[in-house]
């Protein structure tokens, strides 16, 4: 009996520590009150959350607390707080919220999704031999062909210019990654590999994931038969494995058998296998190489073509900024030839307007996820432990104290008085910490050339009426992951009178000989 009482007074006790520590636990960043059950939902915008979000961050702070079923979220609205948290202290928050939409819809092989470990460390460095800054150099004269391409394709159909971007962004990392030469028009592994992306970006969002990790149940639905009447989201992860399964494969296949047949040239598949040739007897190492390009083509491709969509409708909202872009192009680059790398450095406000245009709407305007290893405390708030973090880089690009007039399209916010760029360099559009964009670098290249390239050669204009009047339209963005301008009418002229291919060549020939 005395060994059984002292036993329930220990029990008693240790009830009471335990309340005590939990008592003493920093409490959660504000947010919004919540509904029972689903949680802080009310009110968002399921098409633009992120302004949801921002209009927050305004009542509550810079951190707020909101959660959706069972999964915490924790919305960062500030640069500082992002650097200091995803940055500084990148030990504690380099990994990924468990996402149960990831295996449904084939999407295991995707580095950015991993889970922070080896094999994630693994694919980061492979990426990183390939894109490094100085790796990426190696890629300019690519970069400027394709450009080139892009120029042709619009003069030729200027009323196809999404298509046009499509290839030229796709046709980039193809060339990158494979050494695959992308077809003009509908190249096959590009509408493959479009349709997949597609797919991910509208159904693989964080609010699905939230649903189905607080009701694992609703995962029978994805192994239910296709027929079942209303089972939509199983027939989009089914088509999505499949496409995800022949992107995985069908480029990769290419660049062995190129390889196979000695007509290879230097990739970053390529360049792997050759690293490894002889050695990798298991083919775990081949498995990674696969992979880890069949995720770059998913993280550079839809960023640099949702990217020259805004920078079209910028210049075509903002006519005066166009302009004078086109008279400093005219000034240092003259008529002869077409701007190229050596010119960038002699033309700042060039490159104010492509920080401009990653600031004034953001491809990713939420980022990706992060998640922290362990609980942390961060100005007297709670971070617990395997919260989703989600960094809402719209809220930091509209931020009326850093960017005044904040919608509006204005690339002079980044030149000083002296007409020098400043060193805000818009870095939050590539992410944050480790997780950040490793192709950072090449997608910077690609997007300055192809905004160069355009400047030179194109006037982008709003349609007139029969008076000669512009004509006004509403601007939507699309809605998922990634966000961009939905089609707008515009006009898309040579900017020389009478141009045709013949002249364009000669342009392209010129500048060519000073690549």
């Amino acid at each position: 009996m005395s060994l059984a009482a002292v036993a329930a007074i220990f029990a008693v006790a240790l009830v009471i520590v335990n309340h005590n520590k939990k008592g003493e636990r920093p409490p959660l960043p504000p947010g919004p009150p919540p509904l029972p059950i689903v949680g802080n939902v009310s009110g968002i915008d399921l098409g633009a959350p992120w302004l949801s979000y921002a209009k927050w961050g305004r009542l509550y702070g810079d951190l707020v607390y909101t959660r959706f079923f069972s999964q915490v979220i924790i919305i960062v609205n500030s640069e500082k707080v992002a650097k200091d948290l995803l940055d500084r202290r990148s030990h504690n928050y380099s990994d990924r919220p468990f996402l149960p939409t990831i295996a449904p819809f084939g999407l295991g092989f995707n580095t950015v999704l991993f889970r922070y470990g080896p094999l994630w460390r693994f694919h980061r460095r492979l990426f990183h031999q390939a894109l490094r800054p100085q790796a990426a150099l190696a890629y300019r004269p690519m970069q400027m062909q394709k450009g080139f391409q892009l120029l042709k394709g619009i003069l030729e159909t200027p009323e196809n210019y999404v298509d046009h971007l499509h290839l030229h962004s796709g046709s980039i990392i193809m060339s990158a990654v494979y050494n695959y030469e992308a077809e003009d028009g509908d190249d096959p592994f590009l509408r493959l590999i479009q349709r997949a992306v597609d797919i991910v970006i509208e159904d693989v969002r964080p609010e699905l994931s939230s649903i189905l990790g607080a009701f694992p149940i609703l995962l029978n639905v994805f192994n239910l038969p296709s027929w079942v009447p209303g089972i939509r989201l199983n027939k989009r992860a089914a088509e999505s494995r499949e496409c995800v399964r022949q992107w995985v494969e069908k480029p990769f296949q290419y660049t062995e058998e190129t390889m196979a047949a000695g007509t290879a040239t230097p990739s970053l598949v390529s360049n792997a296998l050759r690293k490894i040739e002889g050695e990798d007897q298991s083919g775990e190492v081949r498995q990674v190489i696969k992979d880890v390009a069949a995720t770059a083509f998913a993280a550079g491709a839809e960023t640099t073509n949702s990217t020259l969509r805004a920078f079209i409708l910028a210049m075509v909202l903002y006519p005066e900024v166009q302009e004078r872009a086109q008279k400093l192009i005219d000034s240092v680059v003259g008529s002869e030839r077409l701007p190229n790398f050596d010119d960038r450095s002699s033309m700042p406000y060039l490159e104010a307007i492509l920080r401009e245009t990653l600031r004034w709407h953001p491809t990713f305007p939420l980022s990706l996820p992060h998640a922290p290893v362990d609980d942390d405390i961060y100005n007297g708030y709670l971070i617990p432990k395997g919260a989703m973090i989600i960094p809402n880089v719209w809220a930091m690009s509209h931020d009326e104290s850093v960017y005044p007039n904040s919608h509006e399209f204005i690339p002079e916010r980044f030149l000083d008085s002296n007409g020098d760029l400043t060193d805000d360099t818009a870095q939050y559009a590539f992410g944050f910490g480790r997780r950040n964009c490793v192709g950072r670098y090449v997608a910077d290249a690609s997007l300055w050339s192809a905004i160069a390239l355009m400047l030179a050669t194109f006037k982008f204009a709003k349609v007139k009426d029969n008076d000669g009047n512009d004509i006004n339209f509403e601007v939507k963005w699309s809605a998922g992951i990634t966000s961009h301008p939905l089609p707008f009418p515009l006009t898309i002229t040579p900017r020389v009178p009478g141009m045709d291919a013949t002249m364009l060549d000669q342009l392209i020939s010129a500048t060519n000989c000073q690549i």
